[in-house]
């Protein structure tokens, strides 16, 4: 998909891959792909009004969130910044933003059918409740996701923000986060800054606003 857009395809296209042979998660990490479950991908075209283009992760995480709740109710879901959607507090999903030019793509993978080992993290999949049709799911979800991404253009973050913290897990959630130099800090969720990024309450009572990392419950 990468390819396509910067070749000039236009916003709005979706692919789906039945399975993958080299699919990616986050800082390149292998993203394993069986048969069953969701791997898809959208071109957004970014325009001079638009927020900023990494806050696309939040339109992905709520359009997942609101679809996936049709098969689970709300009760067992959060979302966990940047880009996991939690079933009963363990990783069903992956959102991957990529940026060539003016074009975001955004990739989605959401463990539908099969649960599929990751180092370091307790996953599951909608197998539990009855694991839907791939292609059924990423009809429902497309039209989630114009729909939140045209409120992310006509009205800013703000209105996706709130929606956001609605899904995500309670305010005093104790998380650590691994930040890009290679450093760790611990502190309690504390919500969403203005711009989309993580704050953290430290054990000291500050707050530390995270940009960029890899965020886990403890």
């Amino acid at each position: 998909m990468l390819g396509l857009a910067a070749a000039g395809e236009s916003e709005g296209l979706w692919l789906r891959a039945v399975t993958q042979t080299a699919g990616r998660g986050r800082q390149g990490r292998d993203w394993v792909s069986p048969r069953g479950n969701l791997y898809a991908s959208t071109i957004v075209r970014l325009r001079p009004t638009d927020p900023a283009a990494a806050t696309l992760a939040l339109v992905a995480a709520v359009a997942l969130a609101e679809v996936t709740a049709a098969w689970t109710g709300r009760e067992p879901l959060s979302l966990k910044w940047p880009n996991d959607l939690l079933l009963d507090g363990a990783k069903m999903s992956g959102i991957l933003l990529e940026r060539t030019g003016d074009a975001v793509v955004v990739g989605i993978g959401v463990n539908l059918a099969h649960r599929p080992e990751v180092p370091g993290r307790v996953t599951t999949s909608l197998a539990l409740y009855g694991a839907p049709d791939p292609a059924l799911f990423l009809e429902e979800l497309a039209t989630a996701f114009e729909r939140w991404l045209s409120r992310w253009r006509g009205e800013g973050l703000a209105p996706l923000r709130e929606k956001w913290l609605e899904w995500a897990h309670p305010k005093g959630t104790a998380l650590v986060a691994n930040l890009p130099d290679g450093s760790a800090i611990e502190g309690l969720f504390d919500g969403l800054d203005a711009d989309g990024a993580l704050i953290l309450r430290l054990a000291d009572g500050s707050t530390r606003v995270i940009h960029a990392g890899d965020v886990f419950l403890i």
